[in-house]
């Protein structure tokens, strides 16, 4: 099918920010979502859903802080279609710098209905129109979820989405919250909601689609050619149990195929990969390989014809280009006696910003590491930049460590360790191995034992020169916090990696925002 005219233009509604950070292990502190909002806004999304403001102080204070910085793109915060959260979500948004949108939801499904919400039909639809009527005194943006309407009755679903437009909802929401919809039943039921909603000339329509059968791109597209005017992704497709729609490809599904679908995004796709990568550098989750549009080998061509075709001609077998996505084939390189003029001009062209105090401080880390390993690319300096930009206030800094260890002597490891306030602590532990060692060792200086759940490392780039990267996570009193450390030296970075994630919880501990999830919505 060949469509032509202008193409439809499909709002991009990221909740990475939201839904993806409510995926396990995936929680972000403060700084990292302000980081991650401001790569949001250079990718380009309409809505970034910034959190759930009711559900913890800090999700609040996170929201508030990046309602008041974005300018590009607008920002939502998710409520329960309860005034309380409402009244937290009125809080969070009110110095926004955009205007913003407050996105409320209520399950319609007989399941939830009868077991969750402990509510008739009637007390559904009457406290939906409710809690938009509410929300509409304060915010003209409003969207209204029903939750669960995959397994909906379609015309009570259209009855509630009539309740929250006369109530003054500006956009209608339907999600397939546990991923059961098939395509062309989605696709389906979209169209029959569009169809029979009274008032819904009024309204954009939505979908927000979950991958428990790793449908939800191809039922997001489906619900685009059915007429839905908004998608809800995340990037790399993080999220609840199997994740979100994959906001990178339902971008790059409708650039490529636009001749098909006749439907675009105001995205940036040279972003995409950039956006990935941090999400990855936040979160610790890494993609898979073979993972469409941002995996490692998403671009990479092994078998001999393939590669002859490719060299002849990219177009054999690449239905898009490396660069449309932000992978660049020439990285640039940087070295010891490179200015600081270039390395400003390489922190904006792989889409940092940071203020100058920092970047002073990455600029220093830059020099060192060149001293070190003679050529520093951009992998290397997407690594110091976010050894700055999005760790945690530092309660725990390293000052020196050292390791013995042998196939015959077992491992200790000492390591001297300044708190905030000043004074040193200084201690020696034996261990199963130079890491055990020395992770006990600040354990015993910080007086708690977390769990450790994850330990990854990896190296940056090629070569013997490469720095090592290390993911961690902890978890502690139900509580997960991700570290992230990198140095020439393994055992550095794993030390450096494991006193983030310390510094995240101390950090959390501290301000007392320890308070229990709301339910976790669409």
């Amino acid at each position: 099918m060949t469509n032509s005219g202008t193409p439809r233009r499909i709002a991009i509604f990221d909740t990475t920010l939201r839904d993806g950070e409510q995926a396990p292990g995936c929680s972000m502190n403060p700084q990292e979502k302000l980081e991650l909002a401001r790569r949001l806004e250079k990718l380009g999304v309409d809505v970034m859903e910034a959190g759930f403001p009711a559900s913890s102080p800090g999700d609040l204070e996170s929201v508030r802080a990046i309602a008041g910085l974005i300018k590009g793109s607008t920002v939502a915060g998710l409520c329960r279609s309860l005034e309380k959260d409402i009244d937290a979500a009125r809080e969070a948004l009110a110095g926004a710098a955009n205007p913003p949108r407050i996105h409320i939801f209520l399950a319609t499904s007989p399941v939830h209905m009868e077991y969750k919400l402990k509510m008739t039909a009637d007390q559904v639809a009457e406290q939906a129109a409710a809690a938009v009527k509410y929300a509409k005194k304060f915010c003209s943006d409003v969207e209204f979820s029903a939750e669960d309407a995959s397994r909906s009755d379609p015309d009570f679903v259209c009855r509630v989405f009539a309740g929250a437009l006369k109530a003054g909802a500006t956009t209608l929401n339907i999600p397939d919250t546990v991923g059961y919809a098939m395509p062309a039943e989605f696709g389906a039921l979209v169209k029959y909601i569009r169809e029979h909603t009274p008032g819904a000339e009024k309204a954009g329509f939505s979908v927000h689609v979950h991958n428990d059968l790793g449908l939800a791109v191809a039922n997001s597209l489906a619900a685009i050619e059915n007429g839905a005017d908004q998608v809800e992704c995340t990037v790399n497709g993080i999220g609840e149990r199997a994740g979100n729609a994959s906001l990178e490809e339902i971008v790059m599904a409708l650039r490529v195929r636009r001749d098909y679908l006749n439907a675009d995004t105001r995205i940036d796709t040279t972003q995409i990969y950039g956006a990935s990568r941090l999400v990855t550098q936040v979160t610790g989750v890494k993609v898979q390989p073979n993972k469409a549009i941002v995996g490692e080998n998403a671009f990479a061509h092994e078998a001999g014809i393939h590669q002859h075709g490719v060299l002849v001609n990219r177009a054999t077998y690449e239905i898009m280009t490396p660069e449309s996505v932000g992978i660049s084939t020439n990285l640039m390189v940087l070295g010891k006696h490179s200015g600081r003029h270039a390395f400003e001009d390489r922190l904006k062209l792989l889409g940092f910003t940071v203020d100058p105090e920092t970047q002073e401080k990455i600029f220093t880390e830059f020099k060192l590491l060149a001293d070190k390993k003679k050529v520093v690319n951009d992998r290397d300096i997407e690594a110091l930049v976010m050894g700055f930009a999005a760790a945690a206030p530092e309660t725990w800094t390293l000052d020196h460590w050292a390791v013995n260890t042998g196939s015959a002597l077992g491992a200790s490891g000492t390591i001297r360790l300044r708190h905030k306030d000043g004074a040193f602590q200084k201690l020696v532990s034996l261990g199963d191995g130079p890491i055990d060692s020395i992770y006990k060792s600040i354990n015993q200086i910080i007086g708690k034992e977390p769990e450790l759940e994850l330990y990854e490392i990896g190296a940056i780039t090629g070569g013997s020169s490469s720095q090592g990267e290390t993911m961690v996570k902890i978890a502690w009193d139900d509580r997960r916090y991700n570290g992230r450390g990198v140095s020439t030296d393994i055992i550095e970075s794993s030390i450096r990696a494991y006193l983030a994630a310390i510094n995240a919880m101390e950090w959390e501990l501290a301000r007392n925002e320890r308070s229990g999830r709301a339910p976790s919505g669409t």
